[in-house]
């Protein structure tokens, strides 16, 4: 049987974020295990920039390669964070991702932000050529972890993703 790759991608400022906590339970609940790899993207910090490093360059190889990515940003001024971009405008418009299935997450102080999710960064995840199977998840960066959103997304959404993840084998 195949190996199946996950990653997460985190474009939250703080290290060690709840976005990227957020990121990596969604994962475990999706499949039953943790994520292969971790990208939290503050960690690259000037290199993003540079379009010649090869930490980004390898970072973005591996988010091509894989499998299942969740792609979590919190939501700053009603959308996706800079940072994120920055990852992000590495990929080669609508083939930089094909293949790849994704689930954009956000994270926010109230549901006044929870349209920005399927308003903003599961279209430009759709424009790389990901595929994006369920609804973007908006979580309350307060009660992610204890509110019954996550739970509920991955009960209804889980089959969904096991069924187009057994097509890829």
């Amino acid at each position: 049987m195949e190996t199946l790759r996950t990653a997460v991608v985190v474009g939250n400022p703080k290290p060690a974020s709840r976005t990227l906590d957020a990121a990596r339970l969604l994962v475990e609940r999706l499949t039953g295990t943790g994520p292969n790899v971790e990208f939290d993207l503050v960690k690259f910090g000037a290199a993003l920039l540079d379009w010649d490093d090869e930490t980004v360059k390898s970072a973005v190889a591996t988010v091509a390669a894989s499998d299942l990515v969740v792609v979590a940003s919190p939501t700053f001024k009603a959308t996706y964070s800079g940072l994120l971009k920055l990852f992000l405008d590495r990929f080669a418009g609508q083939t930089g991702m094909r293949g790849v299935i994704a689930i954009p997450l956000m994270l926010g102080a109230g549901e006044r932000h929870a349209l920005a999710v399927e308003a903003y960064l599961k279209p430009l995840l759709a424009e790389l050529g990901a595929t994006c199977p369920t609804p973007g998840l908006f979580l309350n960066d307060k009660t992610y972890a204890d509110g019954p959103e996550l739970d509920q997304f991955t009960q209804i959404w889980r089959p969904v993703v096991h069924a187009l993840l057994e097509q890829r084998k």
